[in-house]
């Protein structure tokens, strides 16, 4: 009896899921992978299975990974010091060399593996791939004296998404490939720039006029001034909230993404706690869902 009843609850389950299915079939999902969902063995699979099982319902996810831990243990391992200047990276040229083995070399390399061994047909890429992602040089500014121009700080190979070659993406989409996408981009001169793999991921969306764009973290999402989280916001509570600092630290650059990614089309925007297992179904194919949901 307790096994018919698990086996109708597990029914129950797919039925919940059947409208969200029918919804969101054939649309496009941009997934921002880092943070411990990075780091445990378990969840590097789940997260694979979950990507596949999400192409073969109909819905075309696209990856967009970060790495920053083990860019970081590689620098240790070579007696490089880390320097971080408003929680960026500063990376010159042999930074930027272990930045890009890393991510691209590496990670990349680990995800699309991964997603391949579940049945899934991925293809891993770069921002100098077909010149994917264009970018720019990115310079940070902080306020010296009250009333007196900002100083400008140039923090090396650092870069900002100026382009996304998105005919490249829906091409591969359309073979029935799922991209996974290293947040590295390529200048007008040729040079390698390290990019926030949040405002790559943002980019990305936006370029697609992606249905959702979902962040993973490793925090249950978007928390109010009592540590309580939030389900929905928009973007007036979104921009109280900051001007009231409680949106603040790194998780002010991950709200700013997503309105930025909404302004531009994407539908829907999500902060997801990426320590928890099928984060990415619990959030999209049940009636409660997971962690924040941004909209305008």
């Amino acid at each position: 009896m307790d096994d018919m009843k698990k086996s109708m609850e597990r029914a129950d389950i797919l039925v919940e899921a059947l409208p969200y299915i029918r919804r969101f079939f054939n649309k496009t999902v941009v997934i921002k992978y880092g943070g411990h969902a990075m780091a445990d063995e378990e969840l590097k699979d789940n997260f694979a299975r979950d990507v596949v099982l999400m192409k073969y319902i109909g819905i075309n996810p696209i990856v967009v990974h970060g790495g920053g831990p083990q860019i970081g243990s590689l620098l240790k391992k070579l007696g490089k010091e880390s320097k971080f200047v408003q929680g960026m990276r500063v990376t010159d040229e042999e930074t930027m060399d272990i930045v890009e083995m890393v991510l691209v070399g590496k990670v990349n390399k680990e995800i699309v593996g991964l997603i391949n061994r579940h049945g899934g047909q991925a293809v891993g890429l770069s921002g100098k791939d077909a010149n994917l992602i264009r970018a720019e040089k990115y310079y940070l500014s902080a306020e010296k004296i009250r009333d007196t121009p900002p100083e400008i700080i140039d923090i090396g190979l650092v870069g900002k998404v100026k382009e996304i070659n998105a005919t490249l993406i829906t091409s591969l989409m359309a073979d029935g490939v799922i991209p996974v996408i290293a947040p590295t981009g390529v200048g007008d001169g040729g040079e390698t720039y390290n990019i926030n793999a949040d405002l790559v991921a943002g980019a990305v969306a936006a370029a697609l006029f992606a249905e959702k764009l979902i962040l993973l973290t490793d925090v249950p999402g978007v928390l109010d001034r009592n540590k309580a989280l939030i389900q929905a916001m928009d973007d007036r509570m979104t921009r109280q909230m900051i001007e009231e600092g409680t949106i603040a630290g790194g998780m002010f650059p991950k709200v700013k993404c997503c309105l930025k990614a909404l302004r531009a089309g994407v539908k829907k925007a999500h902060i997801v706690d990426g320590r928890l297992k099928h984060t990415i179904l619990l959030e999209m194919f049940t009636d409660q869902g997971i962690g924040t949901e941004i909209v305008l």
